[in-house]
């Protein structure tokens, strides 16, 4: 009887990809959906807009709600007929790594990466301008941060200005750039929207795939 328990265990433990998991029931490792992609996720480095790892990043491991994850799948396979692949920054957020966010807003006084982050704008404006959020839809699990790479080199696509830049330039309308980094971004618009993916006007690496696994829910499990 122990043995059997303990088996049901183990494979209670395994996801429909083959590999064992604690992620909460419809979540899944992108990784193991799309075993080519590559992470860079920023929240796990110091290479962020606060400038330090965030709360509830322990691994630099994506995750997903599997509809979205599969969709995200569709994409990379289309990309990669065109010599491109994924390139993701961030995917599901913990709450908490959200609250860190808000703490860190309120102390004016850190401004560690300002220059390369957000330059031009006011730090107690960064909410009011909608580039954070009390309650951000990463937490739901269908919200991607993406670029995309030359398959053969791994050199990111120029798409006008960094991830996580928060000002006009980022914006999916700008005038600030040139036509081709302009035809980068409806590119990969263009196949994100084909999949199923909605894109946020004021930042090009954000997209939130339709309709939303969890839409009312905001999770709090650890990335690891």
């Amino acid at each position: 009887m122990r043995f059997s328990f303990l088996l049901f265990s183990i494979l209670f433990t395994i996801n429909t990809y083959g590999q064992t998991t604690s992620l909460p029931k419809g979540f899944v490792y992108v990784k193991e959906v799309i075993p080519d992609v590559l992470e860079e996720m920023r929240y796990y480095s110091d290479n962020n807009f606060i400038g330090k790892p965030i709360e509830g990043y322990k691994s630099n491991r994506a995750i997903l709600a599997e509809p979205a994850a599969l969709a995200l799948k569709r994409v990379q396979k289309e990309l990669k007929k065109g010599g491109y692949c994924l390139k993701i920054f961030d995917a599901y957020r913990p709450q908490r790594a959200v609250n860190e966010f808000i703490s860190w807003a309120k102390q004016p006084e850190d401004t560690l990466k300002k220059q390369l982050f957000y330059p031009e704008i006011p730090k107690d404006e960064l909410f009011e301008r909608g580039y954070i959020s009390s309650r951000s839809g990463h937490s739901r699990g269908s919200t991607i941060d993406l670029s995309i790479i030359d398959a053969n080199t791994g050199v990111e696509i120029d798409m006008g200005s960094p991830y996580d830049f928060f000002g006009s330039l980022s914006h999916h309308d700008t005038s600030l750039i040139t036509p081709a980094q302009r035809e980068n971004r409806l590119y990969l618009k263009s196949i994100m929207r084909k999949h199923g993916f909605v894109a946020y006007p004021q930042e090009w690496w954000h997209y939130t795939f339709k309709p939303e696994a969890f839409p009312e829910t905001y999770f709090d499990f650890v990335v690891e």
